[in-house]
């Protein structure tokens, strides 16, 4: 029995080592699948907060300009515009041959009338007085230029121009002091917006029947009693081959319009009628036609070269009377062109085709 019992002892003593190695086996292939398993799960991000840490760098892409042909591009512009403010003071200019009041207006920004009630002394409210070579007061605004009398003052100059007296010494140009607003006698000063009547120079419409009032306003004033005669048709026509103007257009100082006509160019009636004048004029015009249509009209025609018909003579529509020119005051050749009805002045543009 003893001895049975110890060979049961020493197999089961031998027998250890082996399970203590087995277990041990066991236990490092449990160890290296667990260890892959967790190198195999993602790493989980940490919750985001609301600072950031200083010591991370961050790596930026490099950048660069695609070489797209439809993206916008904006080009520098080296060049700055600064305003240099509104011209304040009058300025002179030498009329060229081929000015007019109209034309030397537009080319300053400024209505015809402005540069008359600049210029009295040298025009005398006549745009036909303009002459190559005379120097013009040229205003910076509209308005009038004025010379201050001994015994003016500031509301009855303003009163006078249909202005105000804050117009005249708000303008910066006239340099008056509010303080001490007395305008020193002799001093030129410009009244912004101001307004006044023209001085007419026109010759008088003159009807078939009384022609004779003619004679008062040049040589070329017809004598006599053509009562009788042809008698328009109420329509007008063009009187030169040229339908555009080359001076000065219709406006209160010049109730007629310049239509461009060359030296020699020929001049045509606008509608039948009689003369009424023919030759020359005392009031700027040279030689002149006007014509009496009968039925309440009249046209005239100015700054010929040439007069081409008689008094009383009666002419139809389309017929030649005469040639362009730059006869009287005139700084060119053209055809200074009136159409009147019942005695008052009407503007061509409403009556030419």
């Amino acid at each position: 029995m003893n001895t049975r019992q110890d060979r049961s002892e020493r197999r089961i003593g031998s027998a250890i080592p082996f399970i203590l190695a087995g277990l041990a086996l066991i236990s490092a292939i449990w160890a290296v699948t667990r260890n892959a398993r967790a190198d195999s799960e993602p790493t989980p991000r940490p919750a985001a907060t609301s600072t950031v840490d200083e010591d991370v760098l961050l790596e930026l892409p490099p950048f660069s300009v695609a070489d797209d042909p439809s993206r916008i591009v904006r080009h520098s512009d080296l060049t700055t515009t600064i305003s240099q403010g509104a011209r304040l003071d009058v300025i002179r200019y030498t009329v060229q041959t081929g000015d007019s009041v109209f034309g030397i207006a537009d080319r300053f920004g400024l209505t015809p009338e402005t540069i008359l009630w600049g210029n009295y002394d040298e025009l005398q409210d006549d745009p036909h007085s303009l002459r190559p070579g005379i120097e013009l007061n040229v205003l910076p605004v509209d308005g009038i230029y004025y010379q201050w009398q001994e015994g003016d003052q500031l509301a009855s100059v303003a009163a006078a121009f249909n202005a105000t007296v804050d117009d005249i010494m708000g303008w910066p140009g006239n340099a008056i002091d509010p303080a001490d607003p007395d305008v020193e006698t002799g001093t030129w000063i410009v009244i912004p917006d101001g307004q006044r009547a023209f001085q007419q120079w026109l010759v008088p419409t003159i009807a078939r029947g009384s022609a004779g009032v003619g004679t008062a306003y040049g040589p070329g004033g017809c004598v006599g009693d053509y009562s009788g005669g042809a008698v328009g048709t109420g329509g007008f026509i063009w009187p030169t081959a040229n339908h555009y103007l080359s001076g000065n257009d219709y406006w209160s100082g010049h109730l007629a319009i310049d239509i461009a006509a060359g030296l020699g160019a020929s001049i045509w009636a606008a509608d039948s009628g009689v003369v009424v004048y023919a030759g020359w004029s005392n009031n700027g015009y040279g030689n002149m036609v006007m014509l009496d249509h009968g039925n309440g009209w009249q046209t005239l025609y100015a700054h010929l070269s040439a007069v081409n018909v008689g008094c009383g003579q009666s002419v139809g529509q389309g017929q030649l009377i005469g040639l362009g020119g730059s006869t009287g005051n005139s700084t060119g050749p053209h055809l200074h062109f009136e159409t009147r009805f019942e005695g008052g002045f009407v503007n061509p543009w409403y009556v030419l085709p």
